[in-house]
């Protein structure tokens, strides 16, 4: 049976994670304007931005979705209207919302519509309710299972509907699984639903019994409030059986390093699919490299059965990253970047990790270290040294020691 090529949708907090997912193969990028979205604190881009966030994406072949998707106040809508205005001179090619004040604006002025999760669409009748305001793309609810999206996918195909499915592939899940959680707004006014959300749910919590006041309990190694993150990774051949248009990976508040190695795992997972390699050795070899990425434990979500996770772990990585130093100029002619050795010392075989706002996140190993001509094994803090890279570098450029713990 031919299968339906889905869409690879990776986050861009920042120039770095836009340019490194774009290398990692995604086929579109979702990002935020400040303040005005789910991530207020990633570092976002300004509305004056978004003509060369589009323009990098198109020229590289990628699509780009706006995302405008809090809860939206009256006093917002003038700035709604005047990124919106902007979003359409740029052609974004979608603006993901779930406020019906921006669905009627964006609508207004032609932009494609799709749907965010937030909205919580869990069945047919939502989804044709939407489609019926002009939404072309629903991302649906994250407590929906496996057989729910393909009965939903099979309704949208009888009645021929010009609707697309979206769903999350990879990531954090929250507590309030599709949102609108008010516990960070309730403990320090911080609005989980404008992208503020402090995450007091991750944290390790004081229980005191109050008829023996002297007794108190602190819940340790579990986070029971803190869902582990999601990774579809070793089912993803079923979900792209089931029609599912598009797959979402979660992350716009994480490292530009996060982005390309889970983006790049999922693009090989994909693209395996498609040709016939994508078998259990690899869905093991994709997981294993997935788990060596920051994350809480993995989880497969609400795909199969209710979660029964106890709680998360401590969000780890199974990389160690320590600051270097920075690059201080790169020669194009030989690729070589001259390294100011800031923070740590660095020795020749060792693993660094480069970007920087326009260089998307690499990692490669010392072959080649330089110091007034002559080849050398080790530099020393306070050093500036030549690197051989295999790619091109830029002024200001942050390098990072970067290797496998306990290695």
């Amino acid at each position: 049976m031919k299968y339906k090529r889905p869409e690879l949708i990776s986050p861009a907090g920042d120039w770095c994670s836009l340019n490194t997912a774009i290398e990692a193969g995604a086929d579109a990028v979702y990002f935020g304007i400040k303040n005005l979205n789910m991530r207020h604190w990633a570092c976002n881009f300004d509305m004056l931005e978004i003509k060369k966030v589009i323009s990098v994406l198109h020229d590289n072949g990628k699509k780009g979705y706006l995302a405008l998707n809090t809860i939206m106040y009256n006093n917002d809508i003038k700035k709604i209207k005047k990124i919106l205005s902007i979003a359409k001179k740029a052609e974004v090619d979608a603006v993901i919302l779930w406020d019906m004040a921006v669905l009627k604006l964006a609508k207004e002025l032609g932009l494609r519509i799709h749907l965010s999760t937030q909205a919580s669409v869990a069945n047919f009748t939502a989804l044709k309710f939407y489609h019926s305001l002009g939404v072309k793309r629903i991302v649906l609810a994250r407590e929906c299972g496996f057989l729910q999206i393909k009965e939903i996918i099979n309704s949208v195909g009888k009645e021929n509907l010009d609707c697309e499915i979206e769903v999350f592939a990879h990531g954090a899940l929250c507590v309030s699984i599709s949102g609108r959680c008010f516990l960070s707004h309730s403990s320090f006014s911080k609005s989980a639903n404008r992208g503020m959300c402090l995450q007091p749910c991750r944290r390790k919590f004081l229980i005191k019994d109050i008829e023996e006041k002297n007794n108190e309990y602190i819940l340790g190694q579990d986070y029971v409030l803190s869902a582990k993150d999601l990774c579809t990774i070793e089912f993803i051949d079923k979900l792209i059986q089931s029609g599912i248009s598009a797959f979402k990976i979660e992350g716009r508040m994480r490292s530009a390093e996060y982005v390309g190695e889970v983006t790049s795992s999922y693009r090989q997972a994909m693209d395996s699919f498609f040709n016939g390699g994508l078998t259990p050795r690899k869905k093991k070899s994709l997981k294993k490299r997935l788990s060596a990425t920051f994350n809480r434990g993995f989880s497969h979500g609400f795909f199969f059965s209710q979660p029964n996770d106890t709680g998360s772990e401590k969000g780890t990585s199974g990389y160690e990253k320590v600051f270097v130093g920075n690059v201080v100029k790169f020669y194009n002619k030989i690729s070589v970047a001259e390294v100011s050795v800031i923070n740590q010392g660095l020795r020749k075989g060792q693993n660094i990790l480069i970007y920087g706002k326009n260089t998307p996140a690499r990692v490669v190993a010392v072959a080649e270290m330089h110091q007034n001509h002559n080849q050398i094994d080790y530099a020393k803090k306070g050093e500036r040294i030549g690197i051989k890279l295999p790619f091109r570098a830029r002024r200001n450029d942050k390098v990072f020691l970067y290797e496998l713990k306990n290695e």
